[in-house]
């Protein structure tokens, strides 16, 4: 029994692994009679430490074939409720400042959790910068963003709805639209208990809808973990053998293939050339803005091949349209950077091999989620 919720089965005692605390800080108050410290939690962004806990049944979200259990914070267990919520939450368009733009503007499920474009864009058409990566299988990446700036996928919710690229509207606003629907109101009682609606409660329902955003059960998977070898194509064994042949591809150094699953990312930042412009410069440092690490300049993370056939154009500036072109672009070691990754390094391949490398990565093509779309209206 699911009860409508994709992918879902009941179970309790499943556990997952631990996640942060609200913050805490102090705040002085100064009088000209003397000094006051008071010790406050506060409210930042319509957040609260009050009952933010999901109250419903514990739900183990089913991982298909290909991979692992799906991790979750201690604080925030997957429940049918929570689900239900982040997922009417993730296609509101009234959580962006002109009510245009919702989550699923950039993730949309009939793209495979992309948007298909270059670069995405924001509410009054404004242009991005990046690439929008897949949500589908984001709750094993142990960071969110190209750039890694997001620990949690409770975190990264919280990310585009603020930003001026994105749909650009402050936390406070987003509540307080939530907070003026009745039934809203009513869904996050069914979800989290009595209490306020508040920013820490829609971060948690969206990611909680997130986390149910899988795909696996490919032609890979089933050669690979089901015990079916028919289900790849001569081409794309070919290509499997190129992928993981350090001396070939080598692709599986950095998408990795492990022995009861395969992420095919191995969730680090590695500097591939990708983003330099005719100068030899980065026109987005990538990793760096976050860490000011040398290293870490114009250095992204790996994505998950997983649908990678279906989610073009590639790398964190859409770049390159084509698989072919992403399997030319490796087997020309990348651009030239004084930050280049080692272990991009020129691959002597053939025709044959470039074309079944691609045919592999087609292999990789999943199901779908089920009821992952816009939920019905009432």
């Amino acid at each position: 029994m699911n009860r409508g919720v994709p992918g879902i089965g009941w179970r309790s005692g499943f556990h997952g692994v631990c996640g942060a605390s609200p913050t805490l800080a102090t705040i002085q108050l100064s009088r000209r009679w003397g000094t006051l410290f008071v010790l406050l939690v506060l409210v930042v962004g319509c957040r609260s430490r009050g009952n933010d806990r999901p109250v419903g049944a514990l739900v183990q979200i089913v991982a298909p074939l290909g991979l692992p259990p799906v991790p979750y914070p201690e604080d925030n267990p997957p429940t049918a409720e929570t689900i239900a919520l982040g997922r009417r939450l993730f296609y509101d368009p009234r959580l962006s400042k002109d009510d245009t733009v919702a989550c699923s503007t950039c993730h949309n499920p009939r793209l495979h959790f992309t948007d298909g474009q270059r670069v995405s864009l924001g509410v009054g058409g404004v242009t991005g910068v990046r690439n929008a990566p897949s949500l589908l299988n984001a709750a094993y990446s142990p960071v969110q963003f190209w750039d890694g700036r997001a620990g949690t996928l409770e975190e990264q919710a919280a990310d585009p709805l603020v930003g001026s690229m994105e749909m650009n509207q402050p936390h406070e606003i987003s509540v307080a639209k939530v907070r003026g629907d009745v039934s809203y109101r009513a869904d996050f009682v069914k979800a989290f208990g009595p209490g306020d609606v508040t920013m820490v409660k829609i971060e948690k329902a969206l990611a909680s809808f997130e986390r149910t955003l899988l795909s696996g059960d490919s032609a890979f998977d089933r050669y690979q973990y089901g015990g079916d070898k028919k289900a790849l194509s001569p081409s794309a064994v070919h290509g499997l053998a190129l992928f993981t042949d350090p001396a070939k591809g080598n692709c599986a150094i950095c998408h990795s293939i492990g022995e009861k699953y395969a992420l095919f990312t191995d969730g680090k930042f590695h500097n591939t050339g990708a983003g330099v412009n005719g100068e030899g410069q980065f026109t987005d440092a990538g990793r760096f803005s976050q860490t000011k690490a040398a290293a870490d300049e114009g250095a992204f993370k790996t994505p998950s091949l997983r649908n990678v056939a279906l989610s073009a154009p590639y790398m964190h500036d859409g770049s390159l349209k084509t698989l072919e072109d992403v399997v030319g672009f490796y087997a020309g070691g990348g651009n030239s950077s004084a930050s280049l990754d080692s272990l991009i390094q020129p691959l002597h391949l053939t025709a044959r091999d470039r074309a079944d490398l691609v045919e592999f990565m087609k292999a990789l093509n999943g199901d779908m989620p089920a009821n992952a779309g816009p939920p019905a209206k009432e």
